[in-house]
């Protein structure tokens, strides 16, 4: 170890800003910054750190940093920071770098610099006007219009900043080329309340001479067809676009090119184009090279200036959706004349890139599925009213290549009809928000491994700009119930802190007068003048589901244990309390009404919401723990009175609750799995009741065969509970079943991805109900959140949010051999790994810098405990497991069964 005051050996990685690298656009008036230590020593950590900010980059490389210099802080805070320097401005840059004092007293070297700019602020930033094209025919699908301006640069460049944002969707490129890869812009809202803008660097995009601005629309989520048969403009009746570039040059002036009257449209070769419905190209009317050169003016017409919504228009804060990975088939079979069927291996999101040399007007239709009928044809019915179809027709000038801009499905199978493919006709481009993968986990039984892979592949699915329910069908909506039973699992795999923040501020605007929470965020269903023939859907809105509606609170709470992230409790409070608070106001007794949805697809359900588990007593059970969770957010906030009055709130509801639901020997209403869970899960119990419970609770697993009888609500609660109360064994075989219903039957009829069903498909019975049968659902996927803590033992402390403090845990079970689980963790890559050989548990452990770890290890056979092949003398014996606390460092345990 160095002496105190020689250079430190360790050195920082990984800055952020919010929840970025670089941003563009910042909009937080005091930006938090976060850094990573990389510093193998055992104890490393910091004892002080200091920040840079300037507004030059020279200027921060010769140590001026005018912005703010924080001076020498004492403390180990490395994540959230807040800035603390001067006033920022509109469009500010900044540029910032980091060291720490380590553990011995010592500086670091600088970081490398990071940077970070301000967004368009003040009260009117925006000089230009939305643009578009007014369609004709408002009823069908439109084609999408194409935008251009032409404008001259005279003088060299010092930077260039492109703001857009527009309803609907578009597509940007400058001087013939796309500038960004980002699809799917800007991005689904609630449009009635907030749009996002995005920034994008065109500084080398742009020339000395003739430049050319253009965008491509697309009707998206704002004017094209969505939910199940309610047709398209729910928001509005066509895409519009306003685009703001404004250029800084090097003698200090600077100019501003906005959309305005003096744009240009036509239509071009995107036909129609449809999130559900899919897409037509027509190559033959393709434009040229139309955002490059001049153009023929008698096909380009002026625009339309449109009216300017009356909302907010903000930066986006979450990842952009991109192409993310390409698959090439497995296999290419032609099933009936003419129709040829392409294999992906894979049920993914995203579309196909398809390559052809065909005569001119040649058409080609690929239509995307999920399944194969028994026939070896394309299964389509589950799609219901999307039609998942795209249609490429050619111009006939040697090989063309297609692949579609505004739509996406859900598929692992393509059929080609109009030419003989052969297999590298196709690729498929694998579509999701471009999170940052964080965990992998992985062990010595194939099936779980499927099992987790499926778990990604679904999440990866779902996780487009917002947390769907399913990628394929006329639905695709941020349903709030999935995204809350599944939102610690999503941290484990990815790292969805700006993905989670951006769409809880939907969900905060979303929420009624009354403090209830729509079912689905962005609330289409509640806001969608579509919906005037559906009245039913907004009373069930407007009642606030249990559940669902929890999300409310669950989501910001999880947010903040993953990534200590306080902001989003400060962000998510008045939500948070509002929900709460309608809960208590629409109560009898403190018992919540029946609402729509109870334990979802029970597989004892007699319908999908009519499952066995009362409603009410659902809804109840959440009521208690929505408000135990606000009651420690008002504690962390600093709001003692709160806190206090919901703890005192939790209290009556935990008493009326068993006063209603449980018998005085233990036995709960409905006397089901999900309740006992439930009961279980959220301490509703008083501790002499307890042990009945955990009894009852077993009991009704080994009747069903110890297989599981629960639905949405229950499933996700299960081994967690097991766990918890000492039955990991019965957890294990819940897992480990090969029959239905559970996680092992669906891979065994073929899945690549977590099914909404169980039995959404099996090869004695085939196809489920069509009305609601989709093979891409993540929901029943939370079951990762208990591989990653239990099975490979690595978990948050409750009491240290964000990993400052780490729980290593592994509970061998189920014949299990050995299994590892990894996250990048908001402070650096934590690790634990275990395996059982000849009665000998081995566990490697690794805690990154500036955290501790409390390691627990199943065995108290404490003679033979050894770290690193030495003997160990500081531990404790708890339960029949050794534990032992550490500090950052890399560890290698081994202990006698």
């Amino acid at each position: 170890m160095p002496k105190a005051g020689k250079p430190s050996s360790a050195r920082l990685y990984d800055l952020k800003c919010e929840y970025s690298s670089n941003p563009l656009g910042v909009e937080e008036a005091r930006p938090r910054l976060s850094w990573k230590i990389r510093d193998k020593r055992r104890g490393a950590r910091q004892e002080a750190y200091q920040v840079q900010v300037a507004s030059d980059l020279s200027l921060l490389k010769q140590g001026k940093a005018d912005l703010w210099d924080s001076g020498r802080v004492k403390g180990d805070q490395s994540i959230f920071i807040p800035y603390q320097g001067k006033r920022l401005k509109d469009r500010q840059p900044c540029y910032w770098r980091a060291r720490i004092w380590d553990a011995e007293g010592s500086p670091t070297a600088w970081s490398s610099v990071a940077s970070w700019e301000m967004g368009l602020l003040g009260k009117n930033p925006w000089k230009a006007n939305w643009i578009g094209q007014i369609p004709k025919n408002l009823d069908r699908l439109l084609p999408c219009p194409y935008l251009r301006k032409s404008f001259s640069i005279e003088k060299p460049i010092a930077r260039a900043r492109l703001y857009a944002t527009g309803r609907g969707l578009f597509e940007i490129y400058c001087n013939g080329s796309r500038i960004s890869d980002d699809a799917f812009t800007p991005g689904w809202t609630e449009y009635g309340k907030r749009i996002e803008y995005l920034t994008y660097d065109v500084t080398n995009a742009l020339k000395n001479g003739a430049n050319v601005l253009g965008a491509i629309l697309g009707e998206g989520w704002y004017s094209g067809y969505l939910m199940w048969g309610k047709g398209k403009r729910h928001y509005g009746d066509h895409p519009s676009f306003m685009a703001q570039l404004m250029i800084d040059y090097k003698d200090g002036s600077s100019e501003t090119v906005v959309t305005d009257d003096l744009w240009k449209v036509t239509n071009g070769p995107i036909t129609r184009s449809d999130i559900y419905k899919g897409e037509t190209y027509d190559a033959r009317k393709e434009l040229g090279e139309w955002s490059a050169d001049q153009v023929a003016s008698r096909r380009w017409k002026p625009v339309d200036v449109v009216s300017a919504p009356k909302v907010e228009i903000v930066s986006k804060i979450s990842p952009p959706v991109r192409v993310v990975k390409e698959l090439k088939p497995i296999s290419l079979k032609q099933v009936r004349r003419g129709v040829f069927i392409f294999n992906f291996g894979q049920n993914m999101v995203g579309y196909a890139r398809l390559r052809i040399r065909g005569r001119r007007g040649q058409k080609i239709v690929l239509r995307f599925g999920e399944m194969l009928q028994d026939d070896g044809n394309l299964y389509t019915e589950n799609l219901r009213s999307a039609d998942a179809t795209d249609t490429y027709i050619c111009k006939g000038e040697g090989e063309e290549v297609y692949e579609p801009t505004f739509t996406f499905h859900g598929f692992q199978y393509v059929e080609v009809t109009g030419f003989t493919p052969k297999l590298d006709s196709l690729v498929g481009l694998v579509l999701h928000s471009d999170m940052q993968p964080t965990g992998s986990f992985s062990c010595s039984n194939r099936m779980v491994n499927k099992l987790q892979s499926n778990i990604l592949w679904g999440q990866k699915g779902n996780f487009l700009d917002i947390p769907t329910d399913c990628p394929q069908r006329d639905e695709r909506l941020g349903w709030t119930g999935d995204a809350q039973v599944f939102a610690t699992t999503a941290c484990f795999n990815f790292d969805v802190s700006g993905f989670f923040a951006r769409w809880l501020r939907d969900m905060e605007l979303a929420q009624l007068k009354t403090g209830a929470i729509p079912n689905v965020i962005p609330a289409i269903l509640y806001t969608s003048p579509n919906l005037k023939d559906f009245p039913q859907t907004k009373i069930r809105e407007s009642q606030g589901n249990c559940a669902w509606a929890d999300a409310a609170v669950i989501c910001p709470w999880v947010i903040y244990q993953r990534y200590g992230d306080i902001g989003i409790l400060k962000q998510c409070y008045r939500m948070m309390e509002g929900w709460v608070l309608f809960q208590k106001r629409t109560s009898r007794k403190l018992i919540r009404p029946k609402t729509a949805f109870g334990d979802w697809l029970a597989t004892d359900a007699v319908t999908p919401p009519r499952a066995p588990t009362p409603n009410d007593m659902i809804g109840t059970a959440y009521f208690a723990y929505t408000t135990s969770l606000l009651a420690k957010t008002a504690a962390i906030l600093g709001k003692k009175r709160d806190a206090e009055k919901y703890l005192k709130l939790h209290d009556k509801i935990v008493k009326a609750f068993n006063k209603e639901y449980v018998s005085p020997k233990g036995r709960l209403a409905g006397d089901t799995q999900t309740g006992y869970a439930l009961a279980l899960a959220f301490d509703l119990l008083p501790k002499k009741l307890q042990g009945r419970a955990v009894e009852r609770f077993v009991q009704l697993i080994e009747e069903y065969d110890n297989h599981l009888s629960t639905g949405f609500v229950g499933t996700p609660l299960l081994c967690p509970v097991l766990t918890r109360y000492g039955r990991t064994d019965v957890a294990y075989r819940l897992l480990l079943q090969e029959t239905y219903p559970g996680w092992f039957y669906s891979i065994l009829q073929g899945a690549t991805t977590m099914w909404e069903r169980w039995n959404s498909y099996t090869k004695e019975d085939g196809f489920g109900n069509v009305g609601m049968n989709s093979f891409n659902h993540y929901a029943y996927g939370a079951i990762g959140q208990w591989m990653y803590a239990t099975v490979a033992g690595l978990d948050i402390d409750p009491e240290a949010p964000g990993f400052k403090r780490i729980l290593i845990k592994p509970e061998p079970g189920g014949n299990l051999k050995r299994a590892r689980a990894e996250l990048e963790t908001p402070y650096g890559k934590a690790s634990s790994a275990w395996t059982i050989s000849k009665g000998q548990f081995g566990l490697k452990v690794t805690v990154p810098a500036n955290t501790s770890a409390r390691v627990s290890l199943p065995s108290a056979e404490v003679k033979t405990l050894k770290e690193s092949g030495k003997a160990l003398k500081k531990f404790e014996v708890k339960n029949g497991r050794t534990e032992l606390e550490i500090s950052a460092g890399n560890y290698v345990f081994s202990i006698k069964l």
